[in-house]
């Protein structure tokens, strides 16, 4: 026999041995053993439950729905900021080395060939400096900030920006209507499948 009709054998009996192991195992050639649709399934885990779910659920809307209850103001904040936050980010949000960038500063730099993108100069919401620290941050211990101090050191790092007072009260509702310096620098998604924020 020809290596050819060798290789054509080979082949042959492999297709009927994985046709019999398939029949073996899915009786039902009609029901295929995985959907196409349907990603295989492995038997491990399980489906994670409502409670699970709800306790990682901790996204924040540009309206700032999501914000747990809280408070806090820029003055309470500058002393968590000056514990975990200052070593990267500098004292006055000046940014440490080119490792840890800048927080404050950067107004009017967007339309020059240097730009300077901080939370002043470039983010568009303040509820999502919140959602940033809340779970990013500090940065070897993330989410390790009580709802409080992350209100707080928000209020302390918009007042950097000079777009609070130190005084102010940020919570739920006042920090969801703080107009952020580019809230406008943005242009929207036209696609008609993105719902309008």
């Amino acid at each position: 026999m020809s290596k050819r009709a060798n290789s054509v054998l080979a082949s042959a009996l492999a297709l009927a041995l994985i046709s019999a192991t398939t029949l073996a195992e899915n009786p039902d050639p009609a029901k295929p053993l995985v959907s196409p649709l349907e990603p295989p399934r492995y038997a491990v885990g399980r489906p994670a439950t409502a409670e699970e779910i709800a306790a990682r659920d901790i996204s924040v809307s540009p309206t700032g729905a999501g914000l747990p209850a809280g408070s806090g103001t820029a003055a309470q904040g500058r002393a968590v900021y000056e514990q975990r936050c200052a070593g990267c980010h500098g004292l006055r949000g000046e940014g440490v080395g080119d490792d840890y960038p800048a927080l404050a500063g950067g107004g009017g730099t967007l339309a020059t060939n240097h730009p300077v993108l901080t939370v002043g100069s470039y983010w568009p919401y303040a509820t999502t400096v919140w959602d940033y620290i809340h779970r990013a941050m500090p940065y070897e211990t993330p989410g390790t900030l009580r709802p409080d101090e992350v209100y707080a050191v928000t209020a302390y790092v918009l007042f950097l920006n000079g777009i609070v007072h130190e005084d102010a009260i940020i919570d739920a509702r006042t920090l969801a209507a703080v107009h952020m310096p580019n809230r406008d620098g943005f242009i929207g998604d036209p696609r008609p499948d993105v719902a309008a924020r």
